[in-house]
């Protein structure tokens, strides 16, 4: 395969699984924001939401204060954004349409069908850049929609060779990164130092966070008991059984990384830096990762998660 084929593949997915992530990102923020402030306690939930989307540099250059309004259309359809919903999308369907042929009809159908109802809602908002509360709520929806539509048909119609390889690279390195700085801004950004652990607005925080990943039935199951941070910890980052958890995640990327190395009959610093961080993932115990610090644990971890994406594109996208 050349390798801009395979850089096309990786970044549409990427950009998807991105997309979907914002989306639950502004859901869960709008939800945390209508909770009661505990003791006068400042707001911060919109501030997180753009820690947690990578994009809190991005949007300090806007000089705009970080509120709702802002915020929202800051991430969900401002073109200056190079993150933002709509620019994921319009991105993955550029990168989609360049490997058009590598793609099946059904993948094509729901990035197009996806990007044609975003300029609808696109065309909807009001003089701020808004949607109203209604039509923001269906967008949302719509975005997570055609993530998991164009996922389900990529794992039921495309081949298992080396184009659904790279494109299932992009989802888990993607969604191994959104993972992290969820359970990171929610650790250090969201719970006011006024407010004990263990609290009411701790505990309908953690369960905004399992909702924004999809997790909190997936948690009761599990554990069977209470809302617990260390818990929801252990579920999203060591659970195998969690789809989105980071050992799960790292499962899918080495598992992936060595059937391409097996195809093209050479390994790499990829294949190898992905084998040891899921080895470290796999022996870890969430008792030792809150004695040594979970926010210290979380940011290794991107750095490393960063730098075996660099490690892809080194070895099969340039």
């Amino acid at each position: 395969m050349l390798s801009r084929t395979a850089d096309n593949l990786y970044w549409l997915a990427r950009y998807m699984e991105r997309a979907d992530y914002l989306a639950r990102v502004v859901e869960v923020t709008r939800r945390m924001a209508n909770l009661p402030r505990a003791y006068g306690g400042v707001a911060t939930e919109w501030d997180s939401a753009l820690i947690s989307s990578g994009a809190e540099e991005a949007f300090a250059a806007t000089g705009l204060e970080p509120n709702e309004t802002n915020v929202t259309c800051f991430l969900t359809f401002d073109e200056n954004n190079p993150s933002s919903i709509r620019n994921c999308i319009e991105l993955a369907r550029t990168n989609a349409r360049a490997v058009r042929t590598a793609l099946t009809h059904e993948m094509w159908e729901a990035i197009n069908g996806g990007w044609l109802e975003i300029r609808r809602f696109d065309a909807r908002r009001n003089g701020q850049g808004m949607l109203d509360a209604e039509d923001l709520t269906q967008f949302l929806e719509l975005v997570k929609e055609v993530s998991v539509q164009f996922d389900g048909s990529a794992y039921r119609t495309m081949l298992r060779n080396d184009a659904y390889w790279f494109s299932r690279l992009g989802m888990y390195v993607e969604r191994a990164d959104n993972t992290a700085r969820i359970l990171d801004v929610k650790y250090h950004v969201l719970l006011p130092d006024v407010e004990t652990i263990g609290g009411s607005l701790d505990y309908f925080q953690w369960t905004s966070v399992l909702r924004a990943v999809s997790a909190l039935t997936a948690y009761h199951w599990v554990y069977r008991q209470s809302i617990k941070p260390w818990l929801i910890a252990d579920l999203l980052i060591l659970k195998a059984e969690m789809p989105r958890s980071l050992l799960s995640c790292y499962e899918n990327i080495s598992h992936f990384l060595d059937l391409i190395g097996k195809a093209y009959g050479r390994q790499g610093l990829a294949q190898r830096q992905a084998r040891q961080l899921y080895a470290r993932l796999e022996h870890a115990r969430i008792e030792e990762i809150f004695q040594t610090g979970l926010h210290e644990f979380i940011t290794a971890f991107i750095d490393d998660n960063n730098r075996i994406g660099g490690r892809i594109a080194e070895q099969y996208l340039v």
